[in-house]
């Protein structure tokens, strides 16, 4: 489906920071170390790996691009589009349970805790990824796109979502220790590194090094349990990649950008020049 675009019918809109991020980042990088960070949940991964299979890469490009169109679905769309998509999703994930790898107890994978965790890792990713492509946010602004996502929680059944940057990396620390390379995780990492997707729709094509490009902006002790600690030369050189490839992004003529894209931008400048409201409550 695609996203209906208006400046008020979402759950975002054009004065949100959700917008702002979501409208100057290249997608693929940032659901990619996503899948990464939540793979390092046991639990998680295993109820992926259960019903997607990781070593299967139709399955796995099939996966991914279901997860772009649901993040532009639900950033771009209507509310109503977004709330159906998200009817969709908790259906789909009240229908999969997993087995622990650790107790060999069954277990669903609309667990509060696997809710939170992916939805943690997933805006950390927008975040980290934002920040490090050269898009100014201000401390308060970076709140704000946490507190933002609660909207995106909501959809899938999560209530308990942070609300700050602070509360969010607290949340993720206090899963750290629940955090392992199990199988899975690894194949899953091997996953994330082979796709070869489209990156519309900021139309930039085929990026083969977005799964080592996403790695390399991973948290020293995510990357350290994967047993690739990695340098600070790493670091840079993925930092200037993200930074041209936000260039190249911003810089497409307008027949290469995704239509949402497009009218969002346009709605934005809009809203710029007549100081209009336009975030959803």
């Amino acid at each position: 489906m695609i996203p209906t675009v208006t400046p008020a019918d979402g759950l975002f809109g054009p004065t949100s920071i959700t917008w702002r991020v979501h409208t100057q980042i290249p997608a693929l990088p940032a659901a990619l170390r996503a899948f990464q960070l939540q793979a390092l949940h046991p639990r998680t991964i295993r109820g992926m790996a259960r019903h997607c299979r990781l070593d299967d890469p139709a399955a796995e490009r099939d996966r991914l691009r279901r997860q772009l169109g649901f993040v532009a679905l639900r950033t771009f769309g209507t509310r109503e589009q977004a709330e159906r998509a998200g009817e969709r999703v908790r259906a789909l994930h009240a229908r999969l349970v997993g087995l622990d790898p650790g107790t060999g107890a069954l277990f669903r994978l609309d667990e509060e805790e696997n809710l939170r965790w992916t939805h943690c890792a997933e805006t950390a990713s927008h975040l980290e990824l934002a920040l490090r492509s050269g898009v100014p946010l201000t401390p308060g602004e970076r709140d704000a796109y946490v507190a933002e996502q609660r909207r995106s929680a909501r959809l899938v059944g999560l209530e308990d979502a942070p609300g700050t940057v602070a509360d969010l990396e607290r949340r993720i620390e206090q899963t750290r220790p629940l955090l392992a390379v199990t199988d899975e995780a690894r194949e899953a990492l091997r996953a994330s590194t082979r796709p070869r997707l489209s990156l519309r729709p900021f139309g930039l094509g085929s990026l083969p090094a977005a799964g080592a490009l996403a790695f390399a902006t991973l948290p020293a002790w995510a990357r350290s349990l994967y047993g690739f600690p990695g340098d600070e030369a790493a670091e840079i050189a993925a930092n200037a990649a993200l930074t041209a490839l936000r260039a190249a992004t911003l810089a497409l003529p307008e027949r290469l950008v995704a239509p949402e894209i497009s009218a969002a931008r346009l709605l934005m400048r809009t809203a710029a020049e007549t100081g209009g409201a336009g975030v959803a409550a």
